[in-house]
């Protein structure tokens, strides 16, 4: 996120939502924004489903799924053409105007509501009202980065902010909701396979030539692959063997024949987990994880904001937190790592993490921070974090716009799959419900697979609300449980991929984004039959 939760639930003139549900998603920020719209803050809400939010927005876009794309480049259309866009913070701070005004030349509101499914009316009047409000901020989720353009997706919505020069404003930015509490965390830590912490890439020999010399080793310049390319790698011998801890693909990932199928390839398979999951059960070696209330720590959140985890309760066997763990193997296999406390973890971080060179344990337990934790950048001890980015301009000098282009999903419908499915979450559930599935109450507020189909398309299948249905797509069958409603367009169909009764990700395609390598979750060809 460029800005804080804070500042977009209580500074901002206007929120424009696109592809997120933060009320069943992300609740505590839902609630706020739905706080923020009481109080005057206006909303225009872009999703193919109608969800809670949908009753408080001052327009409603509800377009098809998978034409994001479309969508923000025919804002960018009405901006520039209606003389919407902020001139002087172009010239200021930006390049690359000209060139994105020609890719948007042809995307008028009769065109892009054509491929969007909305009415142009509506495309026009939300361009109208976010280049009217003083701070106007774009918060999204996973409804814009899992399709096979997501990068494109969302680069498409920042030249929508920097165009209006919402970037660097209080009350404005780009802000993604993160899916999990410490994605953000983990990505800052290096968990992409061309960083180091911090965002310092492995191709640069500076970065690499300080990293060998700190861990007293040599590492390689070769960037890896990224998590959803594993997968095929394995399948294919060029992966043979996987330490996977916290994460369930067999449940969460798509094309669940395709994962099975990798996992099997391998010839070891470590798990670190705290339950046996699905996943665990193709492991040769399954360790007992902690949960966060069973160790020491920091999460970054999806602000930047990093804030301590404290151990709260003990329990029995023989279970080790994810540091120790990681600290025995690499002793077993060669590299000689001392045994380290979380604090000194955050001091090896802060000795070559810029962008935490001010976080310690000492200074987020302190009563000058009082719980609230440091946002980075936050280079030294004595600077106070960084709420909200690039007020004083952009890292690499002038921002630049992007020209993404609209494409059509990997996978469109046709006669024999006619229908789109799109998959998210529910409020009672999380995730591959590891935890949260162990918990009778949620469980009977929500418990079991379900499909949300538009009623006419129920209609002309002969399909009454709560009967069971079988949903097919080119990878995959399961069963499941009509819901009928208005909620999606005809045409559309939604899943959650919680529930194993019925898995949605029997069906999902595993066509990746070709940046970002994010799975097209949001968009897949099905069909929809009546069980006899």
């Amino acid at each position: 996120m460029t800005n804080s939760i804070d500042d977009v639930t209580q500074e901002s003139d206007l929120i424009m939502l696109v592809g997120s549900n933060p009320e069943e998603a992300h609740p505590v920020i839902g609630m706020q924004i739905r706080a923020a719209v009481e109080r005057g803050c206006k909303l225009i809400v872009v999703d193919p489903r109608d969800i809670g939010l949908t009753a408080y927005a001052d327009i409603r876009i509800k377009l098809k799924p998978g034409t994001n794309v479309a969508y923000a480049n025919g804002i960018m259309h009405v901006l520039i053409k209606e003389g919407l866009i902020d001139k002087d913070y172009i010239a200021d701070r930006t390049q690359g105007i000209d060139e994105l005004a020609k890719i948007v030349e042809d995307c008028t509101p009769a065109r892009t509501a054509a491929i969007c499914d909305i009415d142009e009316r509506d495309l026009i009047a939300a361009a109208k009202l976010y280049a009217a409000a003083p701070r106007a901020a774009i918060v999204y989720c996973l409804g814009v980065t899992e399709h096979s353009t997501g990068t494109d997706g969302v680069m498409s919505l920042s030249n929508i902010a920097m165009a209006t020069g919402n970037l660097g404003k209080r009350g404005g930015g780009v802000n993604p909701l993160r899916g999990q509490n410490n994605v953000q965390g983990a990505c800052d830590m290096g968990a992409g396979p061309d960083d180091f912490p911090g965002y310092q890439k492995v191709a640069n020999p500076k970065v690499l030539a300080k990293f060998e010399q700190a861990w007293g080793t040599k590492l390689s310049a070769v960037k890896g692959i990224k998590a959803t390319e594993c997968f095929p790698a394995m399948t294919e011998g060029k992966i043979k063997a996987l330490f996977m801890f916290g994460e369930d693909p067999v449940r969460t990932d798509p094309d669940t024949h395709h994962v099975i199928e990798a996992l099997k390839s391998l010839e070891f398979f470590a798990v670190v987990d705290l339950f046996m999951t699905e996943t665990a059960k193709y492991a040769d070696v399954i360790l007992p994880g902690r949960s966060f209330a069973e160790k020491e720590g920091t999460f970054s959140n999806t602000e930047r904001r990093v804030q301590r985890v404290r151990k709260a309760v003990d329990i029995e066997g023989d279970t080790l937190p994810d540091s120790e763990i990681f600290i025995e193997i690499m002793n077993r296999m060669g590299y000689k790592q001392p045994a380290l406390t979380p604090a000194e973890v955050m001091g090896e971080i802060a000795s070559l993490t810029p962008s935490y060179g001010g976080v310690s344990h000492a200074r987020l337990d302190s009563e000058e921070l009082d719980g609230r934790g440091l946002q980075w950048p936050c280079p030294d001890a004595n600077h106070p974090g960084t709420p909200v980015l690039h007020m004083n301009g952009f890292t690499k000098g002038k921002g630049e716009f992007a020209v993404p282009v609209y494409q059509p999903s990997a996978e469109l419908p046709d006669a024999e799959y006619p229908l789109v499915l799109s998959t998210g979450r529910v409020l009672s559930q999380y995730n591959a419900q590891a935890m949260t599935g162990r918990v009778s109450g949620l469980n009977e507020i929500e418990g079991s697979s379900f499909i949300e189909i538009n009623s006419k398309d129920a209609a002309n299948l002969g399909i009454e609300d709560g009967e069971c249905v079988s949903v097919s797509s080119r990878r995959g069958s399961i069963k499941s449980v009509a819901r009928v409603s208005e909620k999606t367009k005809p045409g559309q169909t939604w899943m959650p991929f919680h529930f194993q009764d019925g898995n949605s990700n029997w069906l999902t395609i595993a066509a990746l984004d070709s940046i970002a390598k994010a799975p097209e979750f949001k968009v897949c060809a099905i069909k929809v039959e009546k069980l006899v």
